[in-house]
């Protein structure tokens, strides 16, 4: 069952201007896997990158630690011509980690606790323009000091908020994530997590209406792993989408934060929604056929712009 919470008018979305840069605000850190590989990740992180790759300059707000993972962070933001202004250091916490082990091909979390992503500070200028949209997740907000920082950046700019939904055991309570909700002008999450979120119940499109009229949205999106994804907007449209057959797997972290990435790409460009729809899902696809949730083959972004006539 919802908890009740009382009814807020939100910013909804207009066509947004590329002269105005997105904000993500949240988690960067390194996934590790059992075969020793330390790769860089955190889904704020990938979505700045993703979009970053495809000519969407992000200002990612988050925070690593004065350490040697820290600084490799900084110097790949700087390799891919990422922003480094809003990346805070901190010499009392350590930069994120989280160990992933694979089962049949799906990715398990252990997320330690107190990192540096747990407390972020507010930024110390105002921004010059009020953002396209703020995107965030709700890891980051499992510490009351990134949280107010959020908090803080959502009274100080009235833009569009994305929400990506990340339901990490044990960090995370039903109460906490809707009233995050409550904010949000769009909202993402996965099967799983509309499951948490609405249990005993079967009927997607109807689960979509209640938490689309619930959170007053202008479009819930769900995915659903091997059978692709729907989304329900404002105008009580539905649109799913399905994944090619005979996609090659390698593994499938970081392949929610390929789909929202592109999601942001069409709010940003006005793509209709079902185009945004396959758009996504067809880069969600290509990217579980590699290791990790980013990659630094430029070609690989490259091949979705010509194909999407990107500027």
């Amino acid at each position: 069952m919802l908890y009740i919470i009382p009814m807020i008018r939100k910013k909804t979305a207009d066509k947004m201007s590329h002269n105005c840069l997105p904000l993500i605000f949240g988690e960067v850190l390194f996934d590790c896997f059992p075969d020793g590989r330390e790769e860089l990740g955190g889904a704020p992180f990938n979505v700045a990158w993703n979009l970053q790759a495809f000519g969407i300059p992000p200002l990612l707000v988050s925070r690593v630690g004065d350490d040697e993972l820290g600084r490799h962070i900084k110097d790949k933001m700087r390799s891919w011509d990422m922003t480094t202004c809003c990346l805070q250091l901190d010499s009392s916490y350590p930069t994120g980690k989280v160990h992933i082990e694979l089962t049949n091909g799906e990715p398990q979390f252990t997320i330690l606790p107190d990192q540096a992503y747990d407390h972020i500070s507010p930024l110390n200028k105002t921004l010059q323009n009020e953002p396209a949209f703020l995107y965030h997740g709700s890891l980051a907000l499992r510490d009351a000091t990134s949280s107010e920082t959020l908090s803080r950046l959502k009274r100080e700019y009235k833009c569009p908020v994305f929400v990506d939904v990340n339901l990490r055991t044990p960090w995370w309570n039903a109460a906490r994530v809707y009233a995050t909700a409550e904010d949000a002008t769009w909202l993402k999450l996965n099967e799983y997590e509309l499951d948490s979120l609405l249990p005993g119940q079967q009927n997607l499109e109807l689960r979509c209406r209640q938490i689309l009229e619930r959170f007053n949205l202008d479009a819930v999106f769900v995915t659903l792993g091997e059978k692709g994804a729907v989304a329900l907007n404002r105008d009580n449209h539905m649109y799913s989408t399905k994944p090619q057959q005979n996609v090659v797997i390698m593994d499938t972290v970081g392949a929610g934060d390929a789909f929202s990435s592109v999601l942001l790409l069409g709010l940003m460009n006005d793509w209709p929604l079902d185009t945004t729809m396959h758009r996504a899902q067809e880069f969600a696809s290509a990217v579980v056929g590699q290791r990790g949730a980013i990659t630094l083959e430029k070609k690989f972004y490259q091949t979705f712009s010509k194909k999407w006539q990107l500027q």
